[in-house]
């Protein structure tokens, strides 16, 4: 198999491919097997017409089935070849089969170089999480209120299934130590994120641009319905929504190739949990301070 590679541009590549010999003489050979099995021809019983005969008369259903199964093969073979790691589906072209040989042209989208700094010993800063009892007791109040309920007194605390009262502001004191700590660490996240890929610029993927924005279209679309949102109203608008969640889209793939990079120089597993895996690393390899 012969390939070359040409670049296009920063994350576009040209591929030519060309293979031939038995890899194409036996693809041919194996589905004028499948149509002679069932080809009918005045003559002959079905399932033994000659070679010859389905050569002429059945070369075009021939020719897809080859080219339906081996095209896709070469093409993956050739991505290992030239060693290109791409992230969208090919644009094919040029495509030549007969029985000697295939050749094409493919149009693929790559994944950019990115070239990291020291992203271990990132400096981060963690304040302990002390929960004021005035906002335990302003939480309880607006409870009270909601419920019109009486005194905040044990009876109050068993009607939400409490024992007592101090049982009942242990829980409260527990649920706002947790919402502030979840708060915080996605400060700390954005934090991490921003420390790595704000100083990094390299060409982004238009398909995976696309592709992120897309979803989030769809996703904001899907919310101003529920919100009540007439659809002629969603398809004036956008154009509009497009253009000031585009920033946002490109910011998240910026993000994701950052820590697919890092995820493979760490030999993180490359799943649905990447971007959480490796975050979590990143937190543990990170330099804390952590303040009163």
């Amino acid at each position: 198999m012969k390939t070359e590679t040409k670049k296009v541009d920063g994350t576009i590549r040209e591929l030519r491919v060309e293979v031939s010999g038995d890899v194409v003489k036996n693809k041919f050979d194996g589905a004028f097997k499948q149509i002679g099995a069932q080809a009918k021809y005045p003559g002959f019983r079905t399932g033994h017409v000659p070679r010859e005969i389905l050569e002429k008369k059945f070369y075009e259903a021939a020719h897809d089935l080859v080219l339906k199964e081996l095209l896709p093969e070469i093409y993956n073979k050739a991505l290992e070849q030239e060693k290109l790691d791409v992230v969208a589906l090919p644009e094919i072209s040029e495509v030549k089969l007969d029985q000697a040989a295939l050749s094409f042209k493919a149009k693929v989208h790559v994944s950019p170089e990115v070239k990291l700094g020291e992203y271990k010993g990132i400096k981060l800063s963690y304040r302990r999480i002390k929960v004021d009892p005035a906002e335990i007791d302003r939480n309880l109040e607006a409870v009270k209120e909601t419920r019109k309920a009486g005194d905040l007194d044990d009876s109050f605390a068993r009607g939400l299934g409490y024992p007592d009262l101090v049982e009942l502001k242990n829980a409260f004191e527990r649920q706002i130590a947790l919402r502030s700590d979840n708060i915080q660490r996605q400060a700390l996240e954005d934090t991490l994120i921003e420390t790595l890929c704000g100083k990094l610029d390299f060409k982004l993927p238009q398909p995976l641009v696309d592709r992120q924005l897309n979803d989030m279209l769809r996703q904001t679309k899907m919310d101003m319905v529920m919100k009540g949102v007439p659809a002629e109203k969603l398809e004036e608008q956008e154009t509009e929504l497009k253009k000031k969640l585009e920033p946002r889209a490109r910011a998240q793939v910026k993000t994701y190739l950052v820590l697919s990079e890092i995820a493979r120089r760490e030999k993180i597993a490359d799943d649905e949990h990447l971007p959480r895996n490796v975050i979590e690393f990143l937190f543990r390899n990170a330099a804390w301070e952590i303040k009163d």
